[in-house]
C-alpha cells in the first residue's frame, strides 16, 4: 500500500523508536527503572523513545499538537491535528524480557483519528491504517478481521487490572461469565497489540477497562479499517475519553458484547 506522506512519517518515527527500544530491550537487566505508581514503571528506554517520537514527528509537522504518555500535552498552531503517541505500550513485558511491547502513534483529525501506526520491533511487524484505505501488516498484507461467529470457537483478549486496581471485580465478574462460552482468554499486557491481533484476525474479540487514549488511539482505527466493531462498553460514551472498550468481527459482537455489558 502506497501511504500518505503522514502515514510515511508515522512508519519512519516508529521503525526509528523501535531501533531504539530493541537496544535496550538486549540491556534490560541493567536498565534504570523508577516507579511512577503501583505496577506502572517508566524507564530510560520508554523516555529516549518518546523524545526519538517527538523529534520525528513534530519535526516534520511542527504545527501539530502533541499528546504522548510521558510528556506534557501541547497544542499546536494547527488546532485541527494532533499526534497521539504511546512510545512503549507494555512496559512491564519490556522491563521482564518478555518480547511482546509495541509503539503506537495515531494522528487525530478535527477529534477523529485518520492515520495509525502499531509497530512491534520485537517480531518486525509494522500495523498500519488510514481511514477509508484498509488495514494493511508490513505493507503487503491487507487485514481482515476474523470470521468466526460461534462463540465457543473464539479467542478473546482483555487487560487484567494489576495490584488490585478499581476495575478488578468487574473484570473478574467479564471473564467469570464468558469464559463458560468461549474457546479462551488471553491476557499479554499490551492494549495497542491487542487491537492490532483483532485486526489481523488473530483474536476474535477484545475488551478492557480504564485504558488511556494513547493506549488505543491508534489500534481502534486499525481494528475499524479491518471490518470489526469497536465500541464503549458503556453505550453513549466517547469512546476514546471513556477509556471502555469492547471490538470483534461483525459476526460475534452483539453476542460478545451482551456478555461484556451485562453486569454495566
Amino acid at each position: 500500500m502506497q501511504g500518505s506522506a503522514n502515514l510515511n512519517i508515522m512508519v519512519k518515527a516508529a521503525r526509528a523508536a523501535g531501533r531504539s527500544l530493541v537496544k535496550d530491550f538486549r540491556e534490560v537487566e541493567n536498565l534504570q527503572v523508577s516507579m511512577k505508581g503501583a505496577g506502572d514503571f517508566v524507564s530510560k528506554a520508554d523516555i529516549a523513545a518518546e523524545a526519538i517520537l517527538k523529534e520525528e514527528l513534530m519535526g516534520a509537522r511542527p504545527t501539530y499538537g502533541w499528546l504522548g504518555e510521558e510528556s506534557a500535552e501541547e497544542e499546536g498552531k494547527d488546532p485541527t491535528r494532533r499526534w497521539i503517541v504511546d512510545p512503549l505500550d507494555g512496559t512491564t513485558n519490556f522491563l521482564h524480557g518478555m518480547p511482546h511491547w509495541a509503539v503506537s502513534i495515531a494522528l487525530e483529525h478535527k477529534g477523529e483519528i485518520v492515520s495509525a501506526v502499531v509497530y512491534d520491533p520485537a517480531k518486525d511487524e509494522m500495523f498500519f491504517a488510514e481511514k477509508g484505505q484498509g488495514c494493511w501488516l508490513n505493507d503487503k498484507t491487507r487485514l481482515r478481521v476474523s470470521g468466526r461467529s460461534r462463540m465457543i470457537e473464539s479467542v478473546f483478549a482483555t487487560g487484567v487490572p494489576f495490584g488490585g486496581g478499581k476495575y478488578l471485580p468487574a473484570t473478574l465478574q467479564d471473564l467469570a461469565g464468558l469464559m463458560p462460552e468461549c474457546a479462551g482468554v488471553r491476557r499479554w499486557g499490551a492494549a495497542a497489540l491487542d487491537l492490532a491481533y483483532v485486526a489481523a484476525g488473530r483474536y476474535d474479540g477484545y475488551w478492557e477497562r480504564g485504558l488511556h487514549i494513547w493506549d488505543i488511539a491508534g489500534g481502534v482505527l486499525l481494528v475499524k479499517e479491518a471490518g470489526g466493531f469497536v465500541e464503549p462498553i458503556r453505550e453513549g460514551q466517547n469512546l476514546l475519553e471513556d477509556g471502555h472498550l469492547i471490538c470483534a468481527n461483525p459476526d460475534i459482537f452483539p453476542a460478545f458484547s451482551k456478555v461484556i455489558r451485562a453486569r454495566e
